[in-house]
């Protein structure tokens, strides 16, 4: 009786899993991916937002440090890349980009929004400082020969007291859930980075 026992629990070992036992296995693995998947998608497009972000801003940088350096005003546009996406690039007062120009390539799911009225929520509670207002149009932002803010028109970029740029930055993810972020120019010059989190507040990185 004992041998007969020992025998079918051998052949019971030796037929692994039973088709309901791979099916539950199966659905687990499937519950678990549906969870994690979107999150680790999500939190891909954050980074990569982020990362534009901060380039964005070394940009600005490098416009600012010419300007300075070169006497005159220099001013961050957009351009179209040969590869038929889109770009940003520093040259001197607004001329069109030229191999060697400090270049920013934009992501293909990176949106750019100079200016307010981006439709990012809460957008309204970002600020460039005390007695600081923001470029009430849609211009790129430029910079002087003194490094600071400027509008430039008819060939001059003079300095409006108390005036900052924003510009937004959204990134959508495959899930279609929208990632936003904000780069802040204070009347001053400095560049400031900030994000927003699923709850729409906004939480300085730099």
């Amino acid at each position: 009786m004992l041998h007969s026992t020992t025998s079918k629990q051998k052949e019971k070992k030796g037929q692994g899993f039973s088709l309901l036992e791979l099916v539950i296995v199966v659905a687990i693995i499937m519950i678990v991916a549906s969870i994690s998947v979107p999150r680790l998608l999500n939190t891909v497009s954050d980074i990569n937002l982020r990362y534009f972000a901060t380039n964005y801003s070394g940009l600005l940088q490098s416009a600012r440090m010419q300007a300075v350096r070169k006497n005159t005003y220099y001013t961050l546009q957009s351009t179209t890349l040969p590869s038929g996406g889109s770009g940003y690039y520093v040259h001197f007062q607004g001329a069109a980009y030229t191999a060697g120009d400090p270049l920013l390539p934009l992501g293909n799911r990176i949106t750019v929004h100079p200016g307010t009225g981006s439709g990012a929520t809460n957008e309204g509670t970002l600020t460039c400082g005390p007695s600081c207002t923001f470029n009430a149009g849609a211009s790129d932002p430029s910079f002087n020969a003194r490094g600071l803010p400027c509008v430039a028109a008819a060939g001059a970029c003079p300095q409006n007291p108390g005036m900052g740029f924003v510009v937004f930055l959204s990134n959508s993810s495959v899930t279609g859930n929208i990632s936003w972020a904000s780069v802040i120019i204070t009347p001053s010059g400095h560049m400031q980075i900030w994000t927003s989190d699923g709850s729409g507040n906004w939480i300085q990185r730099d």
